[in-house]
């Protein structure tokens, strides 16, 4: 054998080798248990905060200042890094002990309550094999239509009767608008096989063009020089309950959305439309084998996920705006960084938006207290997210690709399994598993 073909023999066998240790580890995440996952993500946000401290002080070695913030043998630096991370992380609850009510830790609970719909929308999708990458297109469908309809209606009724119909009603019509506009990409894969990820990604394009023509042509508050609509009496909103009015959150629909994450749990996990859902991500071809109604799961699915998202918008109005602006913040998008450090988990999402709800807090506070650019800032965000969600991307890329099952086994066409080249019926398969048939 030539020399040649021995070292591309051996770069053959080392990259072969490369690939059976990542499988192997991706297989393992796949079978971690929720504190293994738990601990592996803990480490991982303490590796991205290592990581972005050398960066900070990197960052101050390359930039002029008057006088050095940090310093290390002899050594200056222009930004500190803990103060950094102290504005970042505790900045982001404001002064508690003092005011409990303070202004900045409002505005983390109001991202985070915003941060559990869309990232609810996203996990329901994700649960039924479908990546709804259109949460922002909902959202702001749902802002829009909650915006104009309860303003109609407010004219209706008022008083504390008027907060009684129209909070309700606006959630309704904002969870129904984002569901109708979520059912589209779904009825198009079901239906024409269309992928829903650029089906999605174009309606979003869609949706905020639409909505800024009808704002500024149509629905615009003529007394203001904003591209937005007439403001919403202070009846027809979410009533603050504990924090003053200009704090723009109410606990009322921060409960709401963990009441409303509970509900998604029990939905996925105990009913028999959650078990469709579940088997239709999972095993298409053993849930169309068990009697499943594929294309309707699917529609049903996405409707879901977009009413969830519909909701947010429907919340971002009705707590934080008082009416609809164009420009809407990129909820939908940071709902799918939600859902995937929840592992899909609707019970999770709480706390991975809470994160992703102090970070954006945080960064307020990190520019707004320290010299650190919002570009820095950026990164250290990014970092921090990259290096939570990473391990449990790979998890999830790993179930879809079956490397959750035991190695030998694969799923048949007609609903079983074939385990060292043996097939398993459907029934057999579910025997042993103790899952359901019907």
């Amino acid at each position: 054998m030539s020399e040649d073909g021995g070292s591309d023999a051996s770069g053959g066998g080392s990259e072969s080798g490369l690939r059976a240790r990542a499988v192997a580890i991706t297989r393992r995440l796949t079978h971690a248990s929720a504190t293994e996952r738990l601990l592996i993500s803990g480490s991982a946000l303490l590796l991205s905060i290592v990581i972005g401290f050398f960066l900070i002080l990197a960052a101050g070695r390359m930039t002029a200042c008057q006088s050095a913030a940090y310093s290390v043998a002899g050594v200056g630096f222009c930004y500190d890094p803990f103060v950094v991370y102290d504005r970042l992380f505790l900045g982001a609850f404001g002064d508690v002990l003092t005011d409990p009510l303070n202004g900045q830790f409002a505005t983390t609970l109001a991202e985070t309550t915003v941060l559990l719909f869309t990232g609810l929308a996203v996990a329901v999708a994700f649960k039924a094999g479908i990546f709804n990458i259109g949460g922002q297109g909902q959202l702001v469908v749902g802002a829009l239509a909650t915006a104009l309809s309860v303003l109609y209606a407010s004219s209706l009724v008022s008083g504390v009767l008027g907060t009684l119909v129209l909070v309700p009603f606006g959630l309704v019509v904002g969870a129904l608008a984002g569901g109708l506009f979520g059912a589209i990409p779904g009825a198009l894969k079901a239906y024409a096989d269309a992928n829903e990820v650029i089906t999605t990604i174009m309606l979003n394009f869609v949706a905020t063009s639409v909505a800024l023509y009808l704002v500024q042509n149509h629905f615009k508050d003529p007394d203001s020089f904003a591209t937005q609509t007439v403001a919403l009496p202070d009846y027809a909103v979410f009533p603050h309950v504990v924090f003053p009015a200009r704090a723009n959150v109410s606990l009322l629909a921060f409960a709401f959305a963990l009441v409303l994450a509970v509900a998604m749990a029990y939905l996925l996990a105990r009913t028999a439309f959650g078990y469709d859902l579940r088997t239709s991500g999972l095993q298409p071809e053993a849930a169309e084998y068990g009697g499943v109604d594929a294309p309707r799961t699917i529609v049903a699915s996405m409707a879901l996920s977009g009413a969830l998202a519909g909701i947010g918008g429907a919340v971002y109005v009705l707590m934080i705006l008082g009416n609809f602006q164009v420009g809407v913040p990129d909820y939908g998008f940071d709902g799918i960084t939600v859902s995937i450090l929840a592992g899909n988990n609707p019970l999770g999402v709480g706390a991975a938006a809470l994160l992703f709800g102090v970070l954006k807090s945080g960064s307020i506070v990190v520019d707004v207290g320290t010299d650190v650019p919002p570009q820095l800032v950026g990164v250290l965000r990014g970092l921090i997210v990259l290096f939570v969600a990473m391990p449990e991307f790979f998890r999830m890329a790993g179930q879809y690709a079956g490397l959750d099952r035991p190695e030998g086994e694969t799923v048949a066409t007609d609903g079983g399994r074939v385990v060292d080249g043996a097939v398993e019926t459907g029934d057999d398969a579910a025997s042993d598993s103790g899952g359901e048939r019907r």
